[in-house]
């Protein structure tokens, strides 16, 4: 399938690195003016950089905002004033125990993976509402759907993106934009490496590491291996074209089969 984004500007939030920039490496390779977005400058410019590299031709802005607050949200948006594809990626993680978690990082988790996504689509979709074509997406995850025990607050973080996927899908009914989420599963990024070495013998192999986490703690994965972000992305990027005009209001799934339904 052909997919061409030409003319179309698209935002991806938390993107110089991991899934997010694997998600602005596919719309950008697609045709797409692509906002690149991070916290510091310096870190943006060296992705961007990166971005250039590995696309030619790559329009690339640099979105150095930080959208989690308020503030950074209107920075973006003063950056990137129209966006016709806002990809809501930007997301934080970590293990902890579920009887400590305190208030204060229930709240840093709902407003970073939450909230953060709610601001830039009321500050977004009005615009591509009046002009009769857009896309919103909202990355979630398998933790969404199968909470872990070990990240009970991320995992509910993410449920909560697909009830605001939903309900902004039905803001947009008939307007020409489609809302969706994403529900990715167990990805192969640099945090997430991380996080399986804390969940697995640290003198192990990376190899050896994978096989461990996913046979010990994601058995019920069906291709057994980590995804990788370009695989996600590549579902993205579908989303985002007009080859995907009637999926709007769904949870659609990249997850190597983790979650053991037949439905979506």
């Amino acid at each position: 399938m052909l997919i061409d984004l030409s003319g179309k500007t698209a935002l991806v939030t938390g993107s110089t690195q991991g899934i997010g920039f694997a998600i602005a490496k596919g719309l950008a390779a697609s045709g797409a003016r692509v906002g690149l977005n991070g916290r510091t400058a310096s870190r943006v410019e060296k992705a961007a950089d990166e971005l250039r590299a590995a696309v030619d031709g790559a329009d690339v802005v640099v979105v150095d905002a930080d959208v989690s607050t308020a503030e950074g949200a209107d920075r973006a948006v003063e950056l990137l004033p129209n966006v016709d594809i806002l990809i809501n990626n930007l997301g934080i993680f970590g293990t902890a125990d579920p009887l400590s978690i305190s208030d204060d990082e229930w709240r840093k988790y709902f407003e970073v993976n939450v909230l953060a996504a709610v601001r830039l689509t009321r500050l977004y979709l009005p615009g591509m509402i009046e002009r009769g074509w857009g896309r919103v997406q909202y990355i979630a995850s398998d933790s969404a759907i199968v909470i872990p025990a070990e990240m009970i607050h991320y995992g509910v973080s993410k449920t909560a993106l697909l009830g605001v996927s939903r309900g902004f899908a039905k803001v947009a009914a008939g307007t020409g934009v489609t809302v969706n989420s994403v529900i990715a599963g167990p990805t192969h990024t640099g945090g997430v490496e991380d996080f399986v070495y804390e969940l697995v013998d640290k003198s192990l192999d990376w190899d050896a590491a994978q096989r461990e986490f996913m046979r010990l703690h994601r058995p019920q994965s069906l291709i057994q291996r980590l995804i990788e972000p370009e695989e996600i992305a590549n579902m993205v990027v579908y989303l985002a074209s007009e080859l995907a005009s009637a999926t709007t209001g769904g949870a659609v799934r990249v997850d190597g089969g983790y979650v053991d339904g037949i439905l979506p």
